[in-house]
């Protein structure tokens, strides 16, 4: 089990690189309802609308398949990823920059080798951002999924995790992540001043309370530990999200009833165990439609 904030630090750094495969780290439509500021894509003819796709994992597509040919295979960027399937839907002319296991810090550094900062692929002509980022940063989400479900064996009726983190990450959420994820957006917006920008929030990993192991390994009073931390992380991502004049796409109501736990053909997420891909506790290819769905809500009709 986790060992206290060092823990929650390090032993979930392991996590964070196995979501390069496995974990995240990815989320949808942002451009403000609240303000008439700046252009509306499909304003112009559809062909000429410059799309941007950013993020992690949840925005790449991780753990769904074809990749996009020639991507570096770190990102794990996936064809058929939100970002991408927007670009289809609309025939925009997309650059998908998404790779799997990126924080908000990748937006300004290089996050492997030939990766370069996905900022770098904005400037004034874009039109479109499509993105979901967060949940890797503070190693949130390879504690949740990760540590958590580490945990679960040390005490499975119980609440484990919950008993070692207590409000850690909650904390890490307010003092951390939701500052990064709001400083993004402003540099997004510096970058590409006059497009709409969209962060599409994650749908749900669990249940709200009831537990499914072996599914997802996660200890019974742990489901809804997660879930709230699930929660308070896209209510931070959509605060920011408003303080910028950006678009939430919120998936919290469509995501219901299609978590980890439910049966394949209903789930939206890639369970622990039986996951056809091998990748776990990502949106799988019907989670990453519903996501397109959910952009596609908050876009203009064109």
């Amino acid at each position: 089990m986790v060992d206290g904030t060092r823990r929650f630090r390090s032993g979930a750094i392991a996590a964070v690189i196995v979501a390069v495969v496995v974990l995240l780290a990815g989320t949808a439509w942002l451009w403000s309802s609240m303000s008439t500021d700046g252009p509306e894509p499909g304003a112009v003819d559809g062909s000429a609308v410059e799309q941007v796709h950013l993020g992690d994992s949840f925005a790449a597509g991780t753990g769904t398949s074809p990749l996009v040919e020639d991507s570096p295979f770190t990102c794990q960027r996936s064809s058929v990823n939100f970002g991408q399937l927007i670009a289809k839907r609309h025939g925009y002319r997309l650059t998908d920059v998404s790779c799997a296991g990126a924080w908000t810090k990748s937006l300004y550094e290089a996050q492997y080798q030939g990766v370069a900062p996905q900022l770098d692929a904005l400037g004034p002509g874009t039109d479109l951002v499509t993105m979901m980022i967060g949940g890797n940063d503070a190693t949130l989400y390879s504690t949740l999924v990760g540590a958590c479900g580490r945990a679960a064996g040390s005490d499975p009726s119980g609440a484990p995790c919950r008993a070692e983190l207590g409000d850690r990450p909650e904390q890490a959420i307010s003092t951390e992540i939701r500052p990064a994820v709001e400083r993004a957006l402003r540099d997004i917006r510096n970058r590409a001043p006059h497009a709409r920008i969209v962060i599409a929030g994650y749908p749900w990993l669990t249940p709200a309370s009831e537990s499914c192991r072996p599914t997802v390994q996660i200890a019974d009073g742990d489901v809804s530990y997660v879930r709230r931390n699930q929660a308070r992380l896209n209510s931070a991502i959509s605060l920011s999200a408003k303080a910028v004049g950006a678009t939430f796409a919120d998936m919290s109501w469509a995501a219901n009833g299609h978590d980890a736990c439910q049966p394949r053909g209903t789930s939206w997420i890639l369970p622990m165990v039986g996951s056809p891909s091998g990748v776990t506790m990502h949106p799988n290819e019907a989670g990453q439609r519903a996501l397109a769905d959910a952009v596609d809500a908050v876009l203009p009709a064109s």
